[in-house]
């Protein structure tokens, strides 16, 4: 298991404890996107967020998408997940490499910007789906998740997301954790977790170092204070395939479909989360005109 999530309880069940290590999966978005090392940390804080509320909140075949629309430089940011693990994402502009901001960090707040809103939808598998949404706060992602839990969710809670990226623009470490915060915790409990978190070392440099995600935990809340009760794997998986894309095809029209057949005698198509193309030649789209 390379990349994977644990999950645990704080505190004697005071607290919900989540902590991932998504280095290879965050490495495999900026390998199929090409991301410069700005887009990289603010695509793969994406990613960590949206892995940490789906494996949490979802069941396995549940599905969730975030959306982040800010007025950064990076533009648009779209990830999805399920419950099984498994997350895709993309941002409009990969290729944003900035200096490193005032803390010596990849800027993610100027990819990302500060005005503008973080959007989740859950298909739960009802008539209609879960829909939250929360404006940005930051622009660092980290502190977006936590409002977007706090406000939405109605779940206090302490959202960390971190991204190494090396000077090649390769991923170096990517990782972070969500605490939860349940009815009943004690007010000094908390007050030692946030003591505990500002004084956290920078996650990914703190994993870069050879810390797990148990670690991570561990860290935070003290070896005998955090029990652990579930590990599972994480990784990059996109669910688009040449049917799928088939009947979005069919779903343009008969008067577009047959202008895409005269003209172009041909159509290719890529999916915007994993950069798969996928090719319909002409006798291909014939057969699906006859069928609309």
């Amino acid at each position: 298991m390379t990349d994977y999530l644990v999950k645990g309880l704080a505190y004697d069940s005071q607290f919900r404890v989540y902590a991932v290590d998504a280095t290879q999966t965050v490495a495999e978005a900026q390998r199929r996107h090409d991301t410069w090392s700005a887009s990289s940390a603010a695509l793969g804080r994406a990613m960590v967020g949206t892995l940490l509320i789906a494996t949490t909140g979802l069941k396995n075949d549940d599905k969730m998408t975030v959306m982040i629309n800010g007025n950064g430089l990076g533009g648009r940011i779209v990830a999805g997940a399920n419950g099984q693990g498994d997350v895709r994402a993309y941002i409009q502009n990969p290729n944003v490499s900035l200096p490193l901001n005032e803390n010596g960090k990849l800027d993610v707040r100027a990819v990302v910007g500060t005005e503008g809103t973080l959007s989740v939808i859950k298909d739960l598998g009802l008539k209609e789906p879960f829909t939250g949404q929360v404006p940005l706060v930051s622009g660092e992602l980290g502190e977006d998740f936590t409002y977007y839990m706090v406000n939405s969710e109605q779940i206090p809670s302490a959202v960390g997301l971190s991204v190494l990226v090396d000077t090649d623009d390769s991923i170096k470490v990517a990782g972070g954790f969500m605490i939860q915060v349940l009815p009943g915790a004690t007010d000094a409990a908390i007050s030692q977790i946030e003591k505990n978190i500002a004084d956290l070392p920078l996650v990914s440099r703190f994993m870069e170092d050879g810390a797990k995600p148990e670690d991570v935990l561990i860290k935070i809340l003290g070896k005998d204070n955090v029990r652990f009760i579930e590990k599972m794997p994480v990784q990059f998986k996109c669910d688009c395939s040449r049917e799928r894309f088939k009947d979005g095809l069919a779903a343009i029209g008969r008067e577009e479909l047959q202008t895409i057949i005269e003209e172009d005698h041909g159509a290719e198509v890529v999916c915007h989360f994993c950069e798969n193309k996928y090719y319909y030649d002409e006798a291909e789209l014939t057969e699906l005109l006859a069928k609309i």
